[in-house]
């Protein structure tokens, strides 16, 4: 069987670093998404992409003690390294075989297949609201803006053992495989993600326009896609006319060739601007203002209209914003700072990631996750 494979990973708009990896390493493809604050998603997400690569390469054990083994290698990281300590990251990898495709899987990145215009999701995202769904306390649309959305049950490297899905699933020629962060799958609806798969017959062009597309969204989170086209024999392989595909991804769209620079000549002090020149660029100048202001207006209303819960001084606390700055301005304040200490809250596995945020729809949405926090506590003795 012969594929073709590309991949493309980007920041977003809000996120203060990219802490997705992606691994290309036929025949295994994998994405993982690391969670834990600065520093600690990063780490965790490069340690499990590389050591299922090195596996993958020495050929050890099946792509699911592969993965087990990675569960380990960040758990260990973690035990033994303070600064990243309680990090954790997702991963779903798939290995290619003749006709088919082993997908192996923790958390809530995810795997699909596109045939002949329809998307099968190929795994069950490791949430809470996923579990809510299952036990028929939530539908599926109300799974997709319930506040509890990202809170994960299942990552690797927070225990010294991890529980991995496994499912096998056919290939034919014409197939197309896409693994992804929540990224992608918390900015667009799968109705839409079909349709890019569909109407893009170049991987690479696919991958890039998902992830564009994701960032136009809003981009709120670190977005990665990895597409791999199943094709006829004979047919080009990912190898074959195209560039070698970056294993390890970093922190900026891998597949986005560099910028055409445009000479320009140098104009001289003496040299002056006729009136009409002059008119012109004033008007420019005038229109450019406009929409920095514009701009600036619409991101205030933008972040008016978002709620998380996070740390503040140490403390659980309800946010008006998003938690993140640009060029050292803060795009978040504080609303209610509660008596809560964050680490006890964090000790709870559903509140590892509280510093990055817990998003919510709005302020009751944000007090209801503190309420939630307070009773888990109460009942762990806390």
């Amino acid at each position: 069987m012969r594929t073709r494979v590309a991949a493309a990973t980007d920041i977003g708009h809000v996120r203060e670093q990219n802490e997705d990896r992606y691994l290309v390493a036929e025949p295994v493809v994998a994405v993982a998404d690391g969670m834990g604050g600065h520093l600690g998603g990063e780490v965790a997400a490069q340690l499990a992409v590389e050591t299922l690569e090195r596996l993958t390469e020495r050929r050890e054990g099946s792509l699911a003690d592969r993965v087990r083994e990675a569960n380990r290698a960040v758990w260990e990281r973690s035990r033994a390294d303070p600064a990243v300590s309680g990090m954790g990251t997702t991963l779903t990898a798939a290995e290619l075989g003749e006709g088919r495709a082993r997908i192996v899987h923790v958390g809530d990145s995810r795997a699909y297949r596109l045939r002949d215009g329809e998307l099968l999701r190929l795994t069950e995202d490791h949430t809470v609201v996923h579990r809510m769904v299952l036990e028929g306390q939530l539908t599926e649309a109300q799974a997709e803006v319930h506040p509890y959305r990202n809170i994960l049950t299942r990552v690797l490297g927070v225990e010294p053992t991890v529980e991995v899905d496994e499912v096998e699933v056919d290939l034919r020629p014409g197939d197309r495989l896409l693994l992804c962060s929540d990224g992608l799958t918390g900015m667009l609806p799968e109705r839409r993600i079909a349709e890019v798969l569909a109407e893009e017959a170049d991987p690479r062009a696919a991958a890039d326009r998902l992830v564009a597309e994701a960032n136009a969204a809003g981009g709120v989170d670190n977005i990665t896609v990895v597409v791999v086209d199943v094709l006829e024999d004979g047919g080009r392989s990912a190898a074959a006319g195209d560039p070698p595909a970056t294993r390890v991804s970093s922190a900026t769209v891998v597949e986005a060739g560099p910028a055409t620079a445009r000479p320009s000549r140098a104009r001289g002090p003496d040299r002056l601007l006729p009136p009409g020149a002059l008119r012109r660029t004033a008007v420019r100048l005038g229109v450019a203002l406009a929409v920095v202001v514009i701009a600036l207006i619409g991101l205030r209303l933008y972040l008016d209209a978002q709620w998380y819960v996070g740390v503040s001084d140490g403390r659980v606390a309800v946010f008006r914003g998003v938690p993140a700055e640009i060029a050292g301005f803060q795009l978040h304040r504080v609303v209610v700072e509660t008596e809560i200490p964050a680490a006890r809250a964090q000790a709870l596995a559903l509140y590892r990631d509280l510093d990055e945020g817990i998003t919510a729809n709005d302020r009751a949405e944000a007090e209801a996750i503190v309420e939630q926090i307070r009773a888990d506590l109460a009942r762990e003795g806390g």
